[in-house]
């Protein structure tokens, strides 16, 4: 008696550098039981791709040019909301990850796991399953309880990190120089910053500011 070979998981592989997507597809490339079906190069391809191909499994970077990662999640979940999607990508930011887990991704793999974890995650998120880093799980405890910025403060933070003064700050913003310096107070604080720099180091490292 012959058993039907079990049909492979199909993957959507979503980065806008080609070496990484062919990086995923050369891990993949000796592994049974999984294909490669589609590659996009940002979030626009990704839901078109998606639309057409429906992977088992999508593999989406958060960064990349036209729509981002977690908008991409977002749009994906919202019209399948039995899609499986895993982020992929270098940042190891707790606010990225809870972000990215807000817009419904399962899974987050750094690209530095590559070699050694995609297949478990893989068959992790393919069973029903998600699939956290470690690092990423700790980072996420780590700031449980914590005020968040608000979207105000993360303006002010970015302007901040492009190099303006709390007058210029001021000026781009429409709000008063006195506003801005309490924004800068309230944000160190909510970060344990030491100073403006230290603060945009941390939010960038967080991944609550993108360079």
């Amino acid at each position: 008696m012959t058993t039907t070979p079990a049909k492979p998981i199909r993957l959507l592989i979503v980065d806008d550098h080609p070496l990484l997507r062919e990086g995923v597809a050369a891990v993949l490339e000796d592994e049974p039981g999984v294909e490669v079906v589609a590659q996009a190069t940002n979030g626009l391809e990704a839901i078109e791709a998606f639309e057409k191909y429906l992977p088992d499994i999508t593999f989406m970077d958060l960064q990349m040019p036209q729509m981002n990662g977690i908008d991409a999640i977002a749009a994906i979940r919202s019209r399948f909301p039995a899609s499986r999607i895993v982020v992929l990508t270098t940042y190891k930011g707790d606010v990225s990850a809870l972000r990215a887990l807000r817009a419904g991704a399962v899974g987050y793999l750094l690209k530095d796991q590559l070699s050694t974890d995609l297949m478990e995650t893989i068959r992790t998120v393919h069973a029903g399953g998600r699939r956290i880093p470690p690092e990423i799980a700790e980072a996420l405890a780590s700031h449980l309880g914590e005020d968040a910025l608000s979207e105000r403060e993360i303006q002010v933070l970015r302007s901040v990190a492009q190099g303006n003064s709390n007058k210029r700050v001021a000026a781009e913003l429409g709000i008063s120089e006195e506003t801005v310096k309490g924004h800068m107070k309230s944000i160190a604080e909510k970060l344990n910053a030491n100073d403006r720099t230290h603060a945009v180091t941390i939010a960038l490292r967080r991944g609550i500011l993108e360079l």
